[in-house]
């Protein structure tokens, strides 16, 4: 009987040290009275209830925040080409690079033909003036060489004409004409296709500067005549004279 004394008491030290931790142990014994039994297991499930209350940690709710990714992204306005106007100094930059890039720019396309068949014409010129000028150079050498085999300049005469003594003089002057003909439509043509490139590139500049020119119908000249006061004359008949008075509005 003692010993059951004792076993029962190390039970219940057992229950109060798993109670003290807080792990439910529903403890059964066999030597103890069944209302013993069911107290303590009323007490356990009790405490085991608490316990469960206890460790249930409720979090406050939080608002959700919903999270908006900024899609909007900068929209360039589109240019409104009725009241755009070019830069001047970006259009005189641009026709200096590329010929013709200042009128694009200005938006004057019907000027490109102008300008680059300005070009293709000098190009041919200086092309063609030059090869011109190249052979009868050479025929001008080979007819002052007096050597027979150097006759280049035969493909320049008519079918039967030769040059001999009696016409070498006159075919001498001719070809050093026509060398220095051709010699210096080439070097025309060089100055003229400068000209064209000068010329669009103040056309791109001045059109860019006009391009805010007041062309509207308040512009107007009117002429009519007026009396002038003479200043400073002796005869009252000279005091006055008629005159004409132009007023430009703008």
């Amino acid at each position: 009987m003692k010993q059951q004394n004792i076993i029962y008491v190390l039970r219940m030290l057992t229950v109060t040290i798993l109670i003290v931790i807080g792990i439910p142990v529903v403890a059964q014994t066999d030597s103890v009275p069944n209302t013993r039994n069911d107290s303590i297991a009323a007490m356990m499930a009790r405490i085991d209830s608490l316990t469960r209350a206890d460790s249930v940690v409720t979090l406050p709710e939080e608002p959700v925040q919903s999270v908006m990714i900024d899609s909007t992204r900068i929209v360039k306005p589109q240019r409104d080409w009725n009241t755009w106007r070019p830069d001047p100094k970006r259009a005189l930059w641009l026709a200096l690079v590329l010929p013709g890039a200042g009128q694009i720019y200005n938006r004057k396309y019907w000027k490109l033909p102008i300008i680059y068949g300005g070009f293709i014409g000098c190009i041919y010129a200086l092309t063609w003036n030059n090869m011109m000028y190249k052979d009868y150079s050479q025929a001008y050498i080979d007819l002052m060489d007096n050597d027979p085999s150097t006759a280049s300049y035969n493909k320049f005469l008519h079918l039967g004409v030769t040059i001999d003594s009696s016409n070498e003089a006159r075919y001498k002057e001719i070809f050093k004409s026509r060398k220095d003909k051709y010699r210096r439509w080439r070097d025309l043509s060089i100055f003229v296709m400068i000209g064209v490139y000068a010329l669009s590139v103040i056309d791109a500049y001045v059109d860019a500067e006009l391009s805010a020119f007041d062309i509207s119908k308040d512009l107007s000249l009117k002429v009519e005549p007026t009396v002038i006061n003479n200043h400073g004359g002796g005869n009252p008949l000279q005091a006055q004279s008629l005159g004409v008075n132009c007023k430009l509005n703008f």
